[in-house]
C-alpha cells in the first residue's frame, strides 16, 4: 500500500511539472507554471520523506532547512543583471550533486540485488555527466560573472584533446566495469577528474556570446544527469524529471542556434569569436562618423512619432533600466503612439532574458513581438529606440560575408526611418564586432546610462496629453 502511495505522488508531481513547463512557455501563464513547480517539488519531498526509505529524519531536516534558507536568500538578493551567472551556479550544484550521489552509491552495491552491470553503467554515466556539468558550469558562472574573459580560448589541437578524454573516459569505463567489488572506485574518481577537465575546456572554448546557448545546453546537461541518477537509484520521479529538464534544454538550445543560423556544434566547437569563417575575408574597418544626439532631441524626436518599436538588450538589464522604459511607453501610449518592443531569441545572457526583464516592469504581452514577427513591420517604423543592444541588430550579419556572425538572422533597426541608439561608448558589443548600424545615415547615438537618459527623456515628455490636443 506504501509503494502504491509513494507511486501515485510520483505521477501527480511528473504531471506539475509537465504543467510547470507548459506555463514557462508564456509571460502571461509564468506565475503557474511556477505554482505548479512549486507544488510538484513539495509533493516529491514530502512523499519520499514518508516513505519506509527515509530513516534518518534529523540530518535530512536539517540540509533541508538549510538549503531552502540559502535558496530563498539567493533569490531575494540576486538582481536580474545577476541572473544567468546564478542560473549558471545552480547547474553546478546538480552537477557536484551528482558526482557525490554516484560515488556514495558505488559504495553500496554490493547490497544491491539488481543486475551488477547494468548499475554499473548508470553509475558511471552519471558520475560522467555530473562532472561535466559541474566545471562547465562554474566556467560558465565566471565568464558571466567577468572573473573570466569572454574570448575563448582555443588550444592547438583542442579537438584533439576533447577526443583523448573521451577514450580515456570510454577506457577507464571498461577498467571500472570489470572491477570486482567497490575496487572500481580509482578508476571513476579518474574519470571524473577527466569529465570535470572535459567540461571546463569545453566551455572555455566557447566565446561569451555563446553563453546563452551554454547557459541552455547546461540545463539540459543537468537535465540528464539527474535522470542517470534515476535509473541508478531506481526512482520514477527523478527519471521522469531529468527526461523533462534534459529535453526541453535540448530543444531550447537548438531553437536558440537556429536563431543564430548556427548548429549546435558549432556553437560547442566552433570558437566564435575568435577568427573570421574559415575562407572568408576579414570585414574590414568601417568607415565614416557617428552622429550623437541629445536628450532634448530625443525627446523631440520621440514625440512628432507614431510608431516606436524598442529593442532592449543587455545593456538595458546593467543600467536597471526596465522601469523607466516602462513609464516612457505609458506616455508615449497615452499620447497614442503605438509603442512595441522587438525581442531577439538571444539578446542577454539567458534564454529570456529580456522577456523576465519586461515582465518585472509590468510591460503589457501583447505589445512584446519576437523578431520574426517584427521584422517585416520596421520599414514602416517612425522610430526604433535600441536600448543597450549591439550585437543583436548588427547589420554585419546580412551584409559582411566575413563577419563572425554572418547567417545569423538580426532584428533589422536600419530598415526603420530613425534609429536612436542608447549605449555608454561606442564600442563592439559582447561579441566583440564592430556595428555598422552606427554609422547609418537614419542612425543617431544617445550615449550614457541608460537609466539616467531616459529619465530625463521621461521628464521632458509632457504627460497626460496626446496628439490630437
Amino acid at each position: 500500500m506504501e509503494q502504491i502511495l509513494l507511486s501515485v505522488s510520483y505521477i501527480t508531481a511528473s504531471i506539475l511539472f509537465v504543467l510547470s513547463l507548459r506555463g514557462l512557455s508564456s509571460q502571461e501563464t509564468a506565475r503557474e507554471g511556477n505554482f505548479y513547480g512549486l507544488s510538484g517539488m513539495a509533493i516529491a519531498v514530502l512523499s519520499t520523506m514518508m516513505s519506509g526509505t527515509v530513516t534518518l529524519y534529523g540530518p535530512l531536516v536539517l540540509v533541508l532547512v538549510l538549503g531552502a534558507a540559502v535558496g530563498a536568500t539567493m533569490a531575494s538578493r540576486v538582481e536580474m543583471t545577476a541572473m544567468p551567472e546564478l542560473v549558471a551556479l545552480l547547474h553546478s550544484f546538480v552537477g557536484a550533486s551528482a558526482v557525490l550521489v554516484g560515488l556514495s552509491s558505488y559504495l553500496g552495491t554490493d547490497s544491491h540485488h539488481g543486475p551488477r552491470t547494468i548499475l554499473l553503467i548508470e553509475l558511471f554515466v552519471d558520475v560522467l555527466i555530473g562532472a561535466i556539468t559541474f566545471t562547465g558550469s562554474v566556467i560558465a558562472f565566471g565568464k558571466l560573472r567577468g572573473a573570466i574573459g569572454s574570448k575563448p580560448l582555443l588550444l592547438p589541437g583542442r579537438h584533439v584533446i576533447n577526443l583523448g578524454m573521451v577514450g580515456s573516459c570510454v577506457a577507464l569505463g571498461a577498467l571500472f566495469l570489470m572491477a570486482p567489488g567497490v575496487e572500481g572506485m580509482q578508476y571513476l574518481l579518474i574519470m571524473a577528474c577527466i569529465a570535470g577537465l572535459l567540461g571546463a575546456h569545453l566551455v572555455m572554448a566557447i566565446g561569451g556570446a555563446d553563453m546563452p546557448v551554454v547557459v541552455s545546453l547546461l540545463n539540459s546537461y543537468s537535465g540528464w544527469t539527474a535522470a542517470a541518477a534515476g535509473f541508478m537509484l531506481s526512482n520514477d520521479l527523478l527519471i521522469i524529471t531529468g527526461a523533462l529538464v534534459g529535453s526541453s534544454g535540448a530543444i531550447l538550445s537548438y531553437i536558440m542556434c537556429k536563431a543564430m543560423n548556427r548548429s549546435i556544434w558549432n556553437v560547442i566547437f566552433g570558437g566564435f569569436g575568435a577568427e573570421a569563417p574559415s575562407g572568408k575575408s576579414v570585414t574590414p574597418v568601417i568607415a565614416g562618423d557617428t552622429r550623437e544626439i541629445s536628450v532634448e532631441q530625443t525627446t523631440a524626436q520621440l514625440m512628432a512619432a507614431r510608431s516606436v518599436v524598442i529593442i532592449p538588450g543587455y545593456g538595458m538589464a546593467v543600467a536597471r533600466a526596465q522601469h523607466t522604459v516602462q513609464q516612457l511607453t505609458t506616455l508615449l501610449r497615452e499620447r497614442g503612439t503605438k509603442v512595441r518592443f522587438a525581442i531577439h531569441p538571444v539578446a542577454g545572457r539567458l534564454p529570456g532574458h529580456m522577456n523576465v526583464l519586461l515582465a518585472e516592469a509590468n510591460i503589457p504581452y501583447d505589445i512584446v513581438e519576437e523578431m520574426e514577427d517584427i521584422n517585416p513591420h520596421l520599414p514602416e517604423t517612425d522610430l526604433v529606440l535600441v536600448v543597450g543592444a549591439n550585437d543583436i541588430v548588427n547589420p554585419s550579419a546580412e551584409r559582411d560575408t566575413g563577419s563572425p556572425i554572418y547567417g545569423m538572422p538580426v532584428l533589422q533597426a536600419w530598415k526603420s526611418k530613425q534609429v536612436i541608439i542608447m549605449k555608454r561608448s561606442k564600442g563592439a558589443g559582447y561579441a566583440g564586432v564592430d556595428n555598422p548600424l552606427f554609422y547609418e545615415p537614419n542612425a543617431f547615438m544617445l550615449l550614457g546610462d541608460a537609466k539616467k537618459t531616459l529619465e530625463a527623456v521621461v521628464a521632458r515628455l509632457p504627460q497626460g496629453q496626446s496628439k490630437a490636443a
